[in-house]
């Protein structure tokens, strides 16, 4: 597992869709995940620690598991199928662990508000990360696996990457000014 920090929340100027970029904390390599605007802006709001009159979902979700003794111990982002992001919070009640199915973008919210840590698994970098030239702020490669990978591998890489080039595309399209300036 690698632990991740939220870089930035990003917002498609041609389409208005929402990415979180995860940054990895052990070295420059970021991961895009794609979440609904509502969940966009929960993140947002509790970053930029905006105060509102009323809980949202998230604060409520929050306050329940705290008037029942629970608490989010971390977020774990565990896989990565047909481009979709499956997540599982652990929550501690005395002193059992239990995980609960959620979506990224849920987990990542939960997160904020509970200042758990986020991780990742390893399997989910190699497919999901990419690297930023930070120059010219674009996305420059995908995360590229050692030379002497089988031909299988490669077609696989090579059908993976080209799932990729919308993400490629959209990164292009955004306005990255301040980008990495935490």
């Amino acid at each position: 597992m690698e632990e991740v920090t939220i870089d930035s929340i990003r917002v498609s100027l041609t389409n208005y869709q929402r990415v979180v970029i995860l940054k990895l904390k052990s070295e420059d390599r970021y991961v895009p995940i794609w979440v609904g605007s509502n969940e966009a802006d929960a993140i947002a709001i509790k970053l930029q620690k905006v105060s509102l009159p009323r809980p949202l979902t998230h604060d409520l979700i929050i306050s329940l598991l705290n008037e029942v003794g629970v608490s989010i111990e971390y977020i774990l982002i565990e896989s990565l199928k047909e481009e979709t992001f499956y997540a599982k919070i652990a929550i501690r009640k005395n002193n059992n662990i239990i995980f609960l199915d959620s979506r990224a973008s849920d987990a990542i919210a939960l997160s904020v508000r509970s200042q758990a840590p986020i991780f990742i698994n390893e399997d989910v970098v190699e497919k999901a990360s990419v690297t930023l030239d930070h120059e010219h702020e674009k996305a420059l490669k995908k995360n590229e696996n050692s030379d002497d990978i089988s031909n299988f591998e490669k077609s696989e890489e090579n059908k993976q990457r080209e799932n990729l080039s919308d993400f490629v595309e959209f990164i292009d399209t955004l306005d990255l000014e301040g980008f990495g300036e935490n």
